[in-house]
């Protein structure tokens, strides 16, 4: 028995000395007490805790979009900036002022047949009696100039025997007086006798980008002026034919297509950025469709402002050229070396380049393409003619061709269009 004792006790000696050193090494060392003493001293209680998180601040979270004040603000600065310069354009004409005038069927008998009819047979039929001014029709505009020129449609002022009449803003009543009508787009350019006005804004129509916003005004109807409708640049470089009110059909190229609401009376009157500023004439809108208008870019009109302002009428530029607009269909089935551009090929109306032109006194033949105008590519979306628009007579332009396997350049000085 005290063998066994003696044995047990040294085993547990062993076994203790062994647990004891391999713990004690851990926990013996008196800066690792300390350690875990301040450790244990600094940790918050379960209520400090509880109680920095309610107080800790907390990041706001970034903005995804601009609050919708700000950009009401904007549209309104910019109609504020514009809405002086926009007017209304009253048409008027002498029209046949009709009356109902007595009739008598038996008036032209003779005596002795009417004594068979009896008296009295007298009837009322419509007659005219001389002539009356009447309200026939109404559109917009914007004053482009402070001495009173104002820019608007030409379909609104196309009769030569009407009289116009411009109410400004201020509610003031001004004749008018149109100066120019542009022949080949639906511009023109009207004067009333006016100093000290606001021009207004104009703005650079080849910078404006699908989906930006858009702001018509105008006399909508004839009836509401300066109505303000809001919407997007839905669609650019539109070909439309474009018909009604007694104008006839006009296929006008490279139009601005917006959602922003455009009525009758509209025609005429600014499109703007939120600027502000004028990027287009509202001009027509899609019948049978909503919210689908049209209106020029306001950069194939700066030309015909600087002309009226510096000759007192429109001069259009022109090349002296007869074309075929080139695309991949017209390009496959000539054979041609490009698929865009302007074929001179002439036609049953004339030669394919005008004599004493300056396209003849630039040298340009018939089957030369002409591929860029100043740099600018000519295309479907954007005709020759679309821009042309830009330039004014005197203006010497760079003319890029390809002639039979060749590229070049040709310089053209560009001279008034002639009558006819």
């Amino acid at each position: 028995m005290n063998k066994k004792l003696l044995l047990i006790i040294i085993i547990s000696a062993l076994i203790g000395g062994i647990l004891g050193g391999a713990v004690s090494p851990r926990f013996a060392d008196a800066n690792i007490f300390d350690d875990i003493l301040n450790f244990l001293k600094k940790a918050p209680t379960l209520e400090e805790k509880a109680g920095s998180e309610t107080t800790k601040p907390r990041t706001a979270p970034v903005p995804l979009y601009k609050p919708a004040l700000d950009y009401e603000e904007i549209v309104i600065r910019a109609v504020e900036e514009a809405e002086p310069t926009v007017v209304s354009i009253v048409v008027t004409k002498d029209l046949p002022k009709i009356e109902e005038c007595a009739y008598d069927p038996f008036g032209d008998l003779p005596d002795e047949f009417k004594k068979f009819f009896g008296r009295g047979f007298e009837y009322s039929v419509p007659c005219e009696r001389g002539t009356e001014k009447k309200e026939v029709g109404g559109g917009s505009g914007f004053i482009v100039s402070e001495d009173g020129l104002i820019l608007t449609n030409k379909h609104v002022v196309f009769d030569t025997k009407a009289e116009y009449t411009v109410l400004t803003n201020d509610g003031k009543k001004y004749d008018a007086k149109v100066l120019a009508r542009d022949p080949f787009q639906d511009l023109a350019v009207i004067k009333i006798n006016a100093t000290n006005l606001k021009p207004a804004k104009l703005g650079d129509s080849d910078s404006i980008k699908l989906g930006q916003t858009a702001i018509a005004i105008g006399n909508s109807l004839g009836e509401f002026k300066n109505t303000v409708s809001v919407g997007v640049i839905s669609g650019l470089s539109r070909n439309i034919t474009a018909s009604g009110g007694g104008f006839g059909t006009e296929t006008i190229q490279g139009v601005i297509q917006t959602d922003a609401a455009i009525n009758p009376g509209n025609s005429g009157g600014p499109l703007l950025n939120l600027r502000g500023e004028v990027v287009g004439i509202n001009t027509a809108i899609a019948a049978g469709a909503e919210n689908i208008g049209f209106a020029i870019p306001i950069n194939q009109a700066k030309r015909d402002i600087a002309s009226v302002k510096k000759t007192g009428s429109i001069k259009t530029p022109y090349i002296g050229v007869r074309y075929v607009l080139v695309n991949e269909e017209v390009a496959e089935k000539q054979k041609l070396p490009v698929n865009y551009g302007a074929l001179i090929r002439g036609t049953e109306e004339g030669p394919a380049v005008i004599p004493d032109s300056p396209a003849e006194k630039a040298d340009l033949r018939a089957e030369d393409i002409i591929l860029e105008l100043n740099g600018e590519k000519i295309s479907s979306e954007k005709p020759m003619v679309m821009i042309l628009q830009k330039y004014s007579v005197g203006d010497l332009v760079t003319i890029k061709i390809r002639r039979g396997k060749e590229t070049l350049n040709l310089k053209v000085t560009l001279e008034e269009r002639p009558e006819g």
